[in-house]
């Protein structure tokens, strides 16, 4: 890579790391709770963050971003739940930036949520190198992209809080083999937690929302506690 082309790309991360700060100090302020969701296309993000968003909406106030190249299908799915929904166009972007993120909140009372979702591009090469300011980064694995996935992106593992393997319903049709996938997981990270899920048939869908739930509760009980901090109601 020529040096001119290094020096753009580090000027790139390094604003976008700035501006990534300030968004996760914002959130903090507000008491909202962010979490990220990346994967390659068509491995389930729209469909799992839906059926989250409409689990989640009756008990907490949540609300969601959404990445698209070109247009507003997945915002507009997501819309159909009933909470707040907003589109992030990236044009020739293939992933979401700091900088597109605070746009897309301005207006938004951030103190009114509990649970903020960022859906990305799907893509995992280049969201791996961006900060969004979120609290949680999950990375999703479908069982029919093939069981090698984290050998061939290992940078997106090994920035991820948690990995969700899904269409887990359609494991078996698919030839699915879990070992190979988890042995190639710990190849990679072997602390990664991971849940298996199905949005179509609801397997594993609790123990998302209850793994998801608990990491909001101690994050919210360590800044509480902290110099400054402020207890919040919700979760």
């Amino acid at each position: 890579m020529a040096p001119r082309i290094v020096e753009v790309r580090q000027n790139v991360l390094k604003k976008n790391d700035i501006l990534a700060r300030e968004l996760r100090e914002r959130f903090r302020q507000a008491g909202v709770y962010v979490v990220s969701l990346v994967s390659s296309p068509g491995a389930g993000k729209t469909t799992l963050l839906r059926d989250t968003l409409a689990r989640l909406r009756d008990r907490f106030r949540v609300a969601a971003l959404v990445g698209d190249l070109a247009t507003d299908n997945d915002g507009r799915r997501l819309g159909e739940t009933g909470v707040p929904v907003r589109q992030i166009t990236t044009g020739t972007v293939c992933h979401l930036e700091a900088e597109m993120v605070g746009r897309a909140l301005e207006g938004w009372d951030l103190s009114a949520l509990d649970f903020l979702f960022i859906e990305n591009v799907g893509n995992l090469v280049c969201p791996a190198s961006y900060d969004l300011g979120e609290n949680l980064r999950v990375v999703l694995f479908s069982v029919t992209e093939g069981e090698d996935k984290p050998l061939k992106y290992p940078t997106i593992v090994l920035g991820a809080d948690l990995a969700v393997v899904t269409k887990i319903d359609l494991a078996e049709a698919a030839g699915f083999d879990r070992e190979a996938f988890y042995a190639a997981l710990g190849r990679v990270r072997p602390d990664l937690p991971v849940l298996e899920v199905s949005a179509r048939t609801g397997t594993g869908m609790s123990a998302w929302l209850s793994w998801m739930e608990e990491q909001a509760r101690a994050a919210r009980a360590a800044v509480a506690g902290a110099p400054g901090g402020r207890e919040r109601r919700g979760c």
